[in-house]
């Protein structure tokens, strides 16, 4: 057995609806985390250094207010300590990725019908999402670490200044929103899509969601479409779409410095170094372009 199965093994064995499993343990993906499948349960066991950055209670409360919503599998266990996690596995449900997203169809309206579902569904998160102060807060950490910041980010965030006054001036309200929404925290039953991995999640202006989701499954013009009209059932209006844009740009301002800690902390899953330089260039490129200053200027007024 390998150690990253030794540590499956363990896992469920002081988990007491599950103790008892001794069929097969499967190791599925995970960027930061170990994640498995054991018969009918998902395990996922937080990766080295994440205590630095996620609250286990709060990823707690929201993954199962997103059961509870009809958007995610049930919890079957959630230690807030440990963060070692077991929810209800979905069979037969395809994990998403960007070529995924490009090839299954209708794949963006699902994806926009379930986040319009969990935005809609009254659930409360314990966390509140604010953008810019976890960009103060990521950082902070990081000035603890040996590690170089792309060149001119601070400039960045300085002109991201702008773009915080726009969104404040028309602020829509906060709703229990993914916040991290990659391409592979997404599962396509065929009729519908489940959303997983609930470690970022917080009360949010929902237009971050389907912004972030935009930027993570590298949409065409054409997908992007399809995820909007997923969601609002129609055509949104100049500022919500203002606002889908903005997060775009914002969220890679954001993961950039995740990246970053990543690469810090040693994490082995990718290259981070690349990961956050790519994230950074492709931010300052669309914060640079004539439409995006017009979709500021929808949103501010």
């Amino acid at each position: 057995m390998t150690p990253d199965l030794d540590l499956a093994r363990d896992a469920l064995s002081r988990i007491p609806a599950l103790a008892a499993y001794r069929g097969e343990i499967v190791r599925l993906g995970g960027l930061t985390n170990l994640v498995f499948r054991a018969g009918d349960a998902c395990l996922r066991i937080p990766g080295k250094g994440t205590e630095e950055y996620i609250n286990r209670a709060n990823e707690s409360v929201a993954a199962r207010e997103a059961a509870r919503a009809g958007v995610s599998p049930e919890v079957l266990h959630f230690d807030a300590a440990t963060g070692v996690m077991a929810t209800r596995f979905i069979d037969g449900a395809v994990t998403m990725s960007p070529q995924a997203f490009r090839t299954r169809h209708g794949s963006p309206t699902r994806a926009g019908q379930a986040f319009q579902k969990l935005h809609m569904s009254g659930a409360v998160f314990s966390f509140r999402f604010e953008l810019f102060a976890m960009i103060d807060d990521y950082l902070t950490i990081l000035s603890t670490k040996d590690v170089v910041l792309p060149e001119g980010y601070h400039d960045v965030v300085r002109e991201a200044g702008t773009v915080r006054a726009a969104l404040a001036a028309h602020p829509l309200p906060v709703v229990a929103c993914h916040c991290d929404p990659l391409c592979e925290n997404f599962l396509d039953a065929g009729d519908r899509m489940w959303i997983v991995d609930w470690e970022y999640s917080g009360m949010n202006d929902p237009m971050w969601d389907l912004g972030d989701l935009c930027v993570e499954g590298g949409f065409d013009a054409n997908q992007e479409e399809e995820l909007i009209r997923g969601y609002f059932g129609g055509v949104p209006s100049p500022a919500e779409r203002g606002r889908i844009v903005i997060y775009k740009a914002m969220c890679d301002l954001l993961w950039t410095l995740w990246g970053l800690i990543q690469l810090a902390n040693g994490n082995p899953a990718d290259d981070f170094r690349a990961y956050a330089d790519g994230r950074f260039a492709r931010c300052k490129a669309l914060m640079g372009t004539a439409d995006f200053a017009r979709h500021v200027a929808a949103v501010g007024h």
